[in-house]
């Protein structure tokens, strides 16, 4: 018996851990500014905390072309609301739609 032999392990092919994760980051939140999930989840590592911070740091949810570019038919904004609260756990007080878009609450 060799005992100076080196073994090799194959494994078959594998799918990364938080692939998913990863494309969810990917994903379009503003069609109308082309801010996607990770860039919000980054501002939100980055100290922003309320929607108007996201804002700024992002440009999401400031666009004027929400019905036409959102594959929703609406705004963004409800969806960054989402977004800061599953990272942060605060619920901010969001109206239903952007003012730019026309639809009302």
């Amino acid at each position: 018996m060799n005992l100076n032999c080196e073994i090799h392990v194959v494994f078959g092919p594998q799918k990364r851990r938080g692939a998913s994760l990863n494309q969810k980051e990917g994903q379009l939140v503003c069609y109308c500014r082309k801010v996607n999930r990770g860039r919000i989840i980054q501002a939100i590592a980055d100290g922003a905390s309320t929607l108007k911070q996201i804002q700024k740091a992002t440009g999401a949810g400031t666009g004027k072309r929400c019905k036409e570019l959102n594959p929703k038919g609406m705004c963004c904004i409800p969806d960054i609301a989402a977004i800061l609260e599953a990272e942060t756990g605060m619920k901010e007080k969001t109206r239903s739609c952007c003012p730019h878009c026309g639809v009302k609450e």
